[in-house]
């Protein structure tokens, strides 16, 4: 089930100042992103973003300095996904680095204590007697859970992203660029981008305050970011232009092979090749093993990954991780399968098929519900919850929201508990992903609250699908040469999207792989092409034309000069 997509050409941008190394294609490709010059497309470390301005950091290094000083206790205490996983790693290893000897670590077990810092997580990390709790990639919304925390006298600095509610928490400093009054250029740091600023804030401080010696700047940061672009990529925040630095930059080191023993070891059970590793790998083959520790088991093997220094620990772990993730697919698959059953029930009665179908089953696993809402949404085109039993045979519910662009789904739930303050316990998100938790018998009002909340908001364009594409390419330019530069170009990704183009081709031959690909060798100008539509067998016969929408890849497969075109849309002509 796919929604009718309209392809969709982008408008063109004017030209601007390039080096002679970068091809017009890549030229034309960058404009379009409103890049005009090379420091905008490729931006370097160098033009990071300092940290001034960023709201709370002269007290969190206050507070992280002092801890240090006097051989305190700091526990980073993680999230759940790979956000949260590589924040914790980056959190505990840059710690050490700068000089902390006492440094441990903590994430919370999605079924025992739900998200954040809860208080049934505080309740268990008692035994650990910290002094200084480090929240990572949450605790903006963790009002109770810290409240715990400094009932016990330890304090609590709050490092996070996510958009905050009407109150901050009582935390002793609190980093995140969205809260109100900060100051920071970009908002659309992850998690594990905002703890890494964190880092750099402290060791200017820690530098001034003579604590590495004369004429020594401290550690080298940069290590660290190899781990820092896995979790950029893996939260799909905007790839603006500091992002892209960072990852940029962290992919440089994983390509270099100086990325950490664990994501080396990750990057070999997925069977990608580090040399030629893009933001995609990341998205689709390391984060997803990283992300079914947190979904299936629990994140503290994933994060164990993260930080061991020892290849064959890296490697065993890898292997186990790799191993979850199948059962993680296997899950989700079967939840998808039942989720498109259940909406085919309605969707042949256009008045009665929701515009913002909130689905749930009593045995799906809590775990997998954001990859059934995403891979709902992006088949629907349209906002999908998707809810689970917070442990089986509860009645409290745990859901997860994905959205389409026009729709700011956290604003939307915010909208729903205004009106009906009873139904949410409680919510937190982005504008395009979100969380939320009720009680079952609060599902079929909340599902109708949030459906009309859809329905005042959700235009007739907002629900066309488009598929935007870079215009065709020139017969000359379907070579391995430009394919390369594509595929280097990067990173790509949210908010700078990867290059695909579109053209009409003749189907000369074609055949299905597994159940569902389908392989295509395409006539174009008197070229012969190979092309693969991942999913696209849908029983039928391709007609002789097509308009596609594509990709230009380097075919690795075959080597030498061979390229294939990944298929992204097919329409008959």
């Amino acid at each position: 089930m796919k929604p009718a997509a309209r392809l969709r050409r982008r408008e063109p941008a004017a030209d601007g100042h390039w080096p002679d190394s970068i091809p017009p294609l890549l030229q034309r490709i960058y404009a379009a992103r409103g890049a005009t010059c090379i420091e905008q497309a490729q931006p370097k470390l160098a033009q990071l973003l300092p940290p001034d301005g960023m709201l709370g950091l002269e007290r969190a290094t206050e507070l992280l300095a002092a801890a240090i000083a006097d051989d305190r206790h700091i526990l980073v205490v993680g999230d759940f996904d790979c956000d949260g996983a590589t924040a914790c790693a980056v959190g505990v290893r840059g710690l050490r680095m700068l000089g902390a000897k006492r440094v441990s670590h903590a994430v919370p077990n999605r079924i025992v204590h739900g998200y954040g810092l809860s208080p049934a997580l505080v309740e268990e990390l008692a035994r650990l007697q910290p002094d200084l709790l480090v929240t990572v990639d949450h605790g903006i919304a963790c009002h109770a859970g810290i409240d715990a925390a400094r009932a016990r006298g330890w304090q609590v600095l709050v490092t996070d992203h996510h958009l905050p509610g009407e109150t901050l928490p009582p935390a002793d400093a609190i980093v995140d660029p969205n809260q109100p009054g900060d100051a920071f250029p970009s908002k659309m740091l992850a998690g594990v981008g905002v703890m890494f600023y964190v880092l750099l804030a402290l060791r200017r401080r820690l530098r001034e305050a003579g604590a590495f010696g004369a004429g020594h700047n401290g550690p080298d940061l940069s290590q660290l970011l190899d781990l820092v672009a896995v979790g950029t990529v893996a939260d799909l925040v905007p790839l603006d232009a500091n992002n892209r630095a960072l990852v940029a930059a962290g992919l440089r080191r994983l390509r270099a092979g100086q990325g950490g023993a664990g994501l080396r070891a990750l990057i070999e059970v997925a069977q990608r090749d580090y040399r030629r590793l893009t933001a995609a790998d990341i998205g689709y083959a390391l984060a997803p093993r990283l992300n079914a520790a947190g979904r299936l088991e629990d994140m503290a093997l994933g994060i164990e990954c993260l930080l061991t220094e020892n290849p064959a620990q890296a490697r065993e772990i890898a292997s186990t991780l790799n191993d979850i993730n199948a059962e993680r697919r296997a899950v989700q698959q079967q939840m998808t399968d039942e989720a498109e059953r259940a909406f085919a029930r309605v969707a042949f009665d256009p008045a009665a098929a929701p515009l913002a179908p909130c689905l749930f089953d009593p045995d799906w696993h809590p775990g997998v519900v954001g990859l059934v809402a995403s891979k709902m949404k992006e088949r629907l085109h349209r906002p999908v919850i998707a809810f689970a039993p917070a442990e089986p045979g509860s009645a409290q519910l745990r859901g997860s929201a994905r959205s389409i662009p026009g729709f700011h789904i956290r604003d939307a739930l915010a909208d729903v508990a205004s009106r009906h303050p009873e139904l949410i316990e409680r919510f937190g998100g982005h504008a395009m992903a979100a969380g939320l938790s009720l009680h079952r018998d609060a599902f079929e009002p909340f599902r109708d609250a949030f459906d009309a909340v859809a329905r005042a908001a959700l235009t007739p364009e907002l629900l066309q699908a488009d598929v935007l594409s870079d215009g065709a390419l020139a017969p000359a330019e379907f070579d391995r040469r430009h394919a390369e530069s594509l595929r280097d170009g990067g990173p790509w990704g949210q908010g700078f999207a990867e290059p695909q183009f579109d053209g009409e081709f003749e189907v000369l031959s074609w055949r299905v792989i597994g159940e569902r690909h389908l392989k295509l060798e395409l006539g174009c100008e008197g070229r012969r092409l190979n092309a693969i539509e991942f999913g696209g067998w849908d029983g039928n016969k391709p007609p002789p034309w097509v308009r596609i929408a594509y990709r230009l890849e380097p075919d690795d497969y075959r080597g030498g000069e061979a390229v294939q075109l990944i298929v992204t849309h097919r329409e008959p002509l």
